[in-house]
């Protein structure tokens, strides 16, 4: 005992900053800035949140950005919540499910493009992720997020210095409001660009087996599962994908697995992949708005009609 009150007295300062950052941390995870003020960056998983009132539950469409660039949610006439994600995988809809994020009522669709089985493909490449199911538990909140508080931060330096050296108090709290809608693909890109990317995701990911999807495969036995379990009609698009390109070549047998799997839990399924010309494309895989999504949307809505409807005896 008197060891302990001993070393409680040699180390009372490191302890006393300890507490005080725990305090602050918690103070500032319940405030959830990254959430709630528009001083910072939102993910696509808060932006879908912020389009929907902050409901968290309902009907998904869920997929990475070509489901966002493909879906128009407001033009649907029968309307899922698009919930498309930069670089999202299947990965993430387990998370979202087994975290507890977003309750799947009346319907699930899970659009399936070229990038969305591939395991290395990081959900936001650009920084630490902000998704809430990537966080470790052991992480603080002002450690998991330390890129958009600095962003804000270097702002709030800045608008403090601008403020201070003109006498102008209206600018110390001032503060650029973050983008916070999802991005949506216009026009077509020219072909050099297309080849330069198609190239590019070559290199990076055309070697790939059946090894490098693992992780995924398993999420959508899990999202299969809860889905069954749940009593959640589960439904898979295969995305479209600009055919004046060749598919890569790990597309063909990862198609196969994972068509196996779906007719295996008889998951229907609506294959876009080769569907529409190329002068419906943005890109190598996102539908242009003017012509692509809206097309898609209408045929989307259609195949999942028919579904609903009772089949004749």
């Amino acid at each position: 005992m008197k060891r302990f009150a001993s070393f409680l007295r040699r180390n009372s300062f490191v302890l006393v900053l300890l507490l005080a950052f725990a305090a602050t941390d918690l103070a500032v995870a319940k405030w959830d800035p990254l959430k709630s003020s528009l001083r910072f960056y939102k993910n696509d998983f808060t932006k879908t949140l912020y389009h929907h009132n902050w409901a968290d539950a309902g009907p998904v469409f869920f997929g990475n950005s070509a489901v966002t660039g493909a879906y128009m949610e407001d033009k649907s006439k029968h309307p899922l919540v698009e919930m498309g994600l930069s670089y999202g995988s299947i990965n993430d809809l387990k998370g979202i499910l087994q975290n507890k994020l977003y309750r799947v009522q009346g319907e699930l669709v899970i659009g399936i493009d070229i990038h969305t089985m591939v395991d290395k493909m990081p959900t936001e490449p650009s920084t630490d992720s902000t998704y809430p199911w990537l966080k470790k538990w052991y992480q603080p909140y002002l450690f998991a997020y330390r890129d958009y508080l600095k962003d804000s931060g270097e702002e709030a330096l800045r608008s403090l210095y601008t403020g201070t050296v003109e006498l102008d108090r209206s600018k110390l709290l001032a503060y650029t409001p973050r983008w916070i809608d999802k991005e949506l693909y216009f026009g077509r890109k020219p072909d050099d660009f297309l080849k330069e990317r198609w190239n590019f995701y070559n290199e990076k990911f055309g070697a790939m087996t059946m090894d490098d999807f693992r992780q995924n495969l398993d999420a959508l036995q899990y999202v299969m599962q809860y889905a069954a379990r749940e009593q959640i009609p589960l439904r898979v698009v295969w995305m479209p994908y600009n055919k004046a390109y060749p598919e890569f070549a790990y597309m063909k047998p990862l198609k196969a697995e994972v068509n196996k799997l779906l007719e295996a839990n008889r998951v229907p399924v609506f294959d876009a992949m080769g569907r529409y010309e190329p002068q419906y494309f943005h890109d190598l895989v996102h539908l242009n708005r003017e012509d692509g999504a809206p097309l898609f949307t209408k045929e989307v809505d259609e195949w999942l009609e028919s579904l609903a409807k009772p089949s004749k005896s």
